[in-house]
């Protein structure tokens, strides 16, 4: 059961930060299962409509001071830019925790006082209006020092790590939600099922696809999809 957030103020506010891979070499699961198959570009296609949907989504969200994608594509990060977000180049990106620790000492020198926030970037149906819900237990989690994690739908994994600068230290990677709960960090988010819907692979796609997603997402799967509400 996770715990309740500590009462009193929280006035801190977030950054979230989101790291993409190059298109060309994202969401490769997507073109993995033997029985369906997924034209190489259109996976290409759909790795970059997940994160434009989702850094949208995130740019929306009351709360949120500013949007930072690490990318090293420079395509995508014109892209980005268009959408109103801030953009860093990936200097660990064989490493995504490390990346993350990089993008986070960032956010503390050109957003000092604010929170940093790891969202993952295949979150296509992504609403604003939950993913505040969650910032706003994050906040006042991190107020009493504490980090936070969002749970992935399939329990395993994380979509979202938060931490107050000087105590950031993701674990994303196979099995890290259990490895965030060893490190102390609090579970938050359990009711916005938008936040915990990452999309790795085609059952995922399904899944979002009839709960809805955002406008890039709809546009590359290339068939009727039920639009964000």
């Amino acid at each position: 059961m996770p715990s309740p957030p500590p009462t009193g103020p929280a006035r801190a506010r977030c950054v979230v930060v989101v790291p993409v891979k190059p298109p060309a070499i994202g969401k490769s699961r997507l073109a993995a299962d033997p029985f369906q198959h997924l034209p190489d570009e259109q996976r290409r296609e759909l790795a970059e409509a997940f994160a434009l949907d989702t850094v949208q989504a995130a740019a929306a969200t009351p709360g949120v001071d500013a949007v930072l994608v690490v990318t090293d594509d420079f395509r995508l990060a014109s892209a980005m830019r268009a959408l109103g977000c801030e953009v860093m180049p990936d200097g660990a990106s064989e490493d995504l925790n490390a990346t993350l620790v990089q993008a986070a000492a960032e956010v503390s020198r050109r957003w000092p006082d604010t929170v940093p926030v790891a969202l993952c970037a295949d979150l296509p149906g992504l609403r604003p209006i939950e993913l505040a819900s969650v910032l706003a237990e994050v906040v006042a989690h991190a107020a009493a020092g504490s980090a936070t994690f969002v749970r992935d739908r399939a329990g395993v994994g994380t979509t979202l790590y938060a931490a107050p600068a000087a105590g950031f230290e993701p674990g994303f990677g196979f099995g890290s939600a259990a490895r965030h709960v060893a490190a102390g960090a609090v579970e938050v988010g359990v009711d916005a099922p938008s936040v915990r819907a990452d999309v790795d692979d085609l059952a995922d796609l399904g899944a979002a696809l009839v709960a809805g997603v955002g406008m890039h997402t709809s546009r590359a799967n290339g068939r009727r999809a039920t639009p964000l509400g």
